[in-house]
């Protein structure tokens, strides 16, 4: 593992497209607090005809522009390095004037829930303001008072100390030991771990690391259980405050998405996927010739002898030729990231784990991964893109308070990417067949195993979470362990073989706090697979609409952005048409193998 001042600066990205110095940073801040000053000055209490609303929110709009910048800065400087200390520092001063900031802000909601229907509806025919002013009416019911709305954004950066102590814990805290097998010594992070070692095709070493990594993340049980405890009970505090039946009701309230869509998603994946994924846990035991596929050997390749290893510049040219099919302009984006230094892909030390796609109003995106190449983080890199070429768009095509999808649709363009890549493999594969399996085994072990199969886990142990919670229970590392262990038995069955260890695979996601997350990352590819095989089938049309709705944002609900897309998800087919096609890719790589070991 190198430092981060080690590594070439191609591979690292620039934060300086967000400000060129640090001067040009304090004065944005300093700037920012004296305009939410004399905005507040001018407009609290102040509101009471629709052209006040509209005035009120062209410069709440500007504003919340720099406020996302000064926060996307200050916390993407961290990202890569949580032991620099200059970034600690300074992210900690914007999060605490950033909680005194909303606070100044939070008179607007207010205001505005405090005026007559009549007066919010003529407001919003201002197309610019109708988004937002239609969802204020809609949850004007669970709006507090003025006084409670500003203490409680004045406690944001309190409320969200439960994540700060999750990410303390898992990456300044925890120092794994070296995994000792035979005469290899291998030096172990979260990252080293979670990249090389869970899927190495030794099975001594593979089995070895998990269970050197299990028990060193079980000393810290205790610790990460009582921050997600602090989450939920937080969650469940809020949302008795703003009149909700339950967490769940509250936090799908955001997504703009029904109970029965989010129980849909989590019941029929664990009633008709498992026994597909069981019988591609069996194929992973067949062909690596192991008496029992236990929970370690799960991120196994099918293939991980032919395993090609792909370049940075190998990667770049795959994604671009995959992506063709969406057109010039979508290419142009993907060229910016590549060329202006918008993707963070070096390995180094202090550096989150995971990948993600932070996309600041007005400015370019930001990605986060690890490039170790391999084929797999060609996927990464091209799932993360999508979340660029997205957010590129809707922030061209709406404003700041319209531009954000539904968390439900989010995943979908970044999934689709995905897929886009892995069909032009499998059409430039010709009649090789272990390139074809390959292939093959990657959108089920990656694509598909990754957001249907492993955030799947996290969504239906966190649904279990939540109805202890909204039953008046506390949870600590016990009942995680087992409502975790409990999940994993019901999906697997007798297939995998739960090595000690496995329960604890709720340490290592961070979606848990960030609402419910996990579930929609199949709500997306449920999506994207349909677009996909649209796109495959009838291409330049179905990309011309596609990139349409992309720009869309946060104008429409995700409902209506799918039915758009041609996906209708007011009936559970889509899902049921997915999971079929999951059951096919896996079935066609049972019979390439029995062909491959005729040969």
């Amino acid at each position: 593992m190198k430092n981060r001042h080690e590594v070439p600066v191609e591979s690292k990205w620039d934060l300086t497209l967000l400000f060129e110095t640090e001067d040009s940073f304090e004065e944005t801040l300093a700037k920012t607090e004296q305009d939410i000053a004399n905005f507040a000055t001018r407009f609290d209490s102040q509101i009471e005809t629709a052209s006040d609303i509209n005035s009120a929110l062209a410069e709440y709009r500007e504003i919340m522009e720099s406020v996302v910048q000064l926060s996307s800065y200050a916390s993407l400087d961290v990202e890569t390095n949580v032991f620099d200390k200059e970034a600690q520092t300074r992210l900690a001063m914007v999060d605490n004037k950033m909680a005194q900031m909303m606070a100044q802000l939070s008179f607007l909601e207010s205001d505005l829930s405090q005026l007559s229907i009549e007066v919010l509806e003529e407001a919003a025919n201002n197309p610019e303001d109708a988004v937002y002013l239609n969802k204020l009416i809609q949850n004007k019911p669970h709006l507090l008072s003025k006084a409670e709305e500003k203490t409680l954004a004045a406690l944001s950066n309190t409320i969200n100390f439960p994540y700060q102590s999750y990410n303390d814990i898992k990456f300044r805290d925890i120092k794994f030991p070296a995994v000792s097998v035979g005469n290899n010594t291998i030096e172990m992070t979260y990252n080293t771990f979670e990249g090389r070692l869970e899927d190495d095709v030794n099975t001594e070493i593979r089995r070895e690391a998990f269970k050197v990594f299990s028990e060193k993340i079980a000393e810290y049980q205790s610790g990460t259980a009582s921050a997600y405890n602090a989450q939920v009970q937080t969650e469940k505090t809020l949302s008795q405050l703003r009149g909700y039946d339950s967490v769940i009701d509250y936090l799908l309230k955001r997504q703009d998405v029904s109970v029965d869509l989010y129980d849909r998603q989590i019941d029929v994946i664990m009633e008709e996927l498992a026994p597909h994924m069981r019988r591609y846990a069996k194929l992973i035991g067949r062909i690596h010739d192991l008496d029992q596929v236990t929970y370690a050997d799960l991120k196994l390749d099918i293939d991980p002898n032919y395993t090609p290893e792909v370049t940075y510049d190998e990667a770049k040219a795959y994604i671009m030729d995959g992506l063709a099919v969406l057109g010039d302009d979508y290419l142009a984006i993907m060229e910016e990231a590549f060329d202006n230094r918008w993707i963070d892909y070096a390995e180094t030390t202090g550096k989150r784990t995971g990948a993600f796609c932070s996309s600041p109003y007005g400015a370019n995106s930001f990605i986060l991964m690890f490039f170790s190449e391999s084929m797999a983080d060609v996927m990464t890199l091209a799932h993360e893109l999508g979340h660029a070429g997205h957010f590129q768009l809707t922030h061209a095509n709406q404003n700041i308070l319209n531009s954000n999808p539904s968390m439900y649709f989010v995943e979908a363009p970044s999934t689709t990417n995905e897929l886009l890549i892995e069909n032009h493999l499998l059409d430039v594969t010709g009649d090789d067949l272990r390139m074809k399996r390959w292939v093959l085994s990657q959108m089920i072990s990656k694509t598909y195993y990754h957001n249907f199969v492993t955030h799947f886990m996290e969504a239906y142990y966190q649904r279990e979470v939540y109805r202890l919670v909204d039953a008046g229970k506390s949870v600590d590392a016990a009942t995680l362990n087992e409502i975790f262990k409990d999940t994993l038995e019901k999906f697997w069955g007798d297939a995998v073989e739960l090595t000690p260890g496995a329960e604890l695979t709720w340490m290592r996601q961070p979606h848990y706090y960030m609402g419910l997350y996990p579930y929609t990352y199949s709500a997306g590819l449920t999506i994207g697979t349909q677009v996909a095989n649209k796109l495959r089938n009838e291409g330049a049309a179905v990309a011309e609409n596609w990139t349409r709705v992309l720009k869309l944002g946060g104008s429409m609900s995700p409902e209506d952005l799918a039915k758009e897309a041609g996906v209708d998800i007011s009936t559970d087919q889509p899902l049921k048409d997915t999971i079929a096609y999951i059951g096919s890719l896996i079935e066609e790589i049972e019979v390439i193998t029995e062909e491959l070991d005729q040969q």
